[in-house]
C-alpha cells in the first residue's frame, strides 16, 4: 500500500490501522515535509519514502493500493490520478467538495474496474455501534428524533488549512465534523428529503464556520439534529435518541482516536486489539456506558446502563483487505459518500440563503 500524505489523518489514522491488518503492508509514504519523513522512518523503519504523488503512482506496478490522506482539496485529483494509473484507491473524507465530483469519482471506478472507498471510520465508533445494535433490537421503538453532538471546545485557533476560509481548501466544521455526523445520521435512518442548517463563525479571526447545526428530515420521518462546533464549552451527549418506547442517552467520544494519538495500537505491544482479536482495543470503562430509559433523565438515575461494544476502527481495513482479495464491494463506497455530500451541499446553502432546502 502507498499512504499519500503523513499529517493528523495519516499518521495517526491510515498508517497504525494498516500496519494493524493482516494482509496489508505499509510500502511507502509520500510527504514533502523532512520532519513527517522523518516521523514514518522512525515508525516504520521498512518504509520507502517520496516527496511527490507522482513518485509514487511511477511504481503503480509494484503496489495494490493508495490511500489518499492529503488536504481536501486534493482528494479528487489525486484520486483520479491513481485510478487512471490502475490502482484501487481509499479516500479519506471528505472525498470531494461536491455530490457531482463524488459520483465522477465513482463513475471512473467502475469503469476502471477497481475499488475506491471512502474512510468514514466513525461507522466503528463504539457509541455508534451500540446504537445500532439497539435499533436492530427494537429496544427504542420507533425512532422519532436523533440528536448527535461533535462538540469541542477550541477557544483558540490552530490555524493550517482546515480553518481557511479559501472555499479552495474545504475547510470548515461542516465539511470536517460534518462529514461524519451526516454519513452516521443517513446509515442509521436512510436518505434525506429536508435539509435546514446555521452555521456560524464564533472566534475572533475565525475565516469558515466553527459553530454549525444540521437538521435533517429523513423520508422515513426521522428527524435528526446534528451538532458540530470548536466553540462549546459544555459539552451536550454525544448521542440522544428518542424513540416511542425510550430513549438511549450517550456521553463521551469514541476512545479509539485518543489511543491512536497516544501511540497505542491495536494488537500492539500494549496488549489492545480489535474486536477481530482478543479483548482491550475500544473499550471503555462501565462509567461511560449510555443509558435505555424512559420518563427521567440519566444524569437522576433515570434508565439503565447498555455496556458499549467496543469501537472497531480496524475493521475498515479488514474489510478493505478482503474486498482486494475476493473482488466484493468495499466499505463505504463512493455513491454513499454522495449522498451525504448533498446533504453537505444543501446545509451550505441553507445556512448561507437562511432557507430550508428540499432535496
Amino acid at each position: 500500500m502507498g499512504l499519500i500524505g503523513y499529517g493528523l489523518a495519516g499518521s495517526v489514522f491510515h498508517a497504525p490501522l494498516i500496519a494493524a491488518t493482516e494482509g496489508l503492508v505499509l510500502d511507502t509514504v509520500v510527504t514533502s515535509y523532512p520532519e513527517r519523513q522523518e516521523q514514518a522512518r522512525a515508525e516504520f523503519p521498512d518504509v520507502r519514502l517520496a516527496a511527490a504523488p507522482d513518485d509514487l503512482l511511477a511504481r503503480s506496478g509494484e503496489l495494490d493500493l493508495v490511500v489518499v490522506a492529503s488536504p481536501n482539496k486534493t482528494h479528487v485529483p489525486l484520486a483520479t490520478a491513481a485510478l487512471k494509473a490502475g490502482l484501487p484507491v481509499v479516500v479519506d473524507k471528505p472525498v470531494a467538495g461536491t455530490a457531482a465530483e463524488a459520483r465522477a469519482l465513482a463513475a471512473l471506478a467502475e469503469e476502471r474496474g477497481l475499488l475506491l472507498s471512502v474512510f468514514q471510520n466513525r461507522r466503528w465508533d463504539n457509541d455508534f455501534l451500540t446504537l445500532r445494535k439497539l435499533l436492530d433490537e427494537g429496544a427504542l421503538g420507533d425512532v422519532q428524533r436523533f440528536e448527535s453532538r461533535f462538540e469541542r471546545w477550541r477557544p483558540q485557533l490552530k490555524g493550517g488549512w482546515r480553518e481557511s476560509g479559501d472555499p479552495a481548501e474545504i475547510g470548515g466544521l461542516l465539511y470536517d465534523l460534518g462529514s461524519h455526523v451526516v454519513d452516521q445520521a443517513l446509515v442509521l435512518f436512510g436518505p434525506a428529503v429536508r435539509v435546514y442548517a446555521e452555521a456560524d463563525v464564533r472566534r475572533a479571526g475565525a475565516e469558515t464556520d466553527d459553530d454549525t447545526f444540521i437538521a435533517i428530515t429523513h423520508a422515513n420521518g426521522v428527524r435528526s439534529h446534528l451538532h458540530v462546533s470548536a466553540t462549546t464549552a459544555q459539552l451536550g451527549p454525544r448521542f440522544r435518541v428518542l424513540g416511542s418506547r425510550a430513549g438511549y442517552v450517550k456521553y463521551g467520544l469514541d476512545p479509539q482516536e485518543a489511543a491512536l494519538r497516544e501511540g497505542l495500537r491495536p494488537g500492539g505491544s500494549d496488549g489492545l486489539s480489535s474486536s477481530t482479536g482478543s479483548a482491550g482495543w475500544g473499550t471503555e470503562p462501565e462509567e461511560l456506558w449510555g443509558r435505555v430509559g424512559a420518563g427521567e433523565s440519566p444524569l437522576t438515575g433515570g434508565g439503565r446502563p447498555v455496556q458499549t461494544l467496543p469501537g472497531d476502527y480496524p475493521a475498515y481495513y479488514a474489510a478493505v483487505t478482503k474486498a482486494l482479495i475476493d473482488g466484493g464491494p468495499g466499505p463505504v463506497t463512493a455513491v454513499e459518500a454522495a449522498a451525504a455530500l448533498d446533504v453537505l451541499e444543501a446545509a451550505r446553502r441553507s445556512a448561507r440563503d437562511k432557507v430550508a432546502v428540499t432535496l
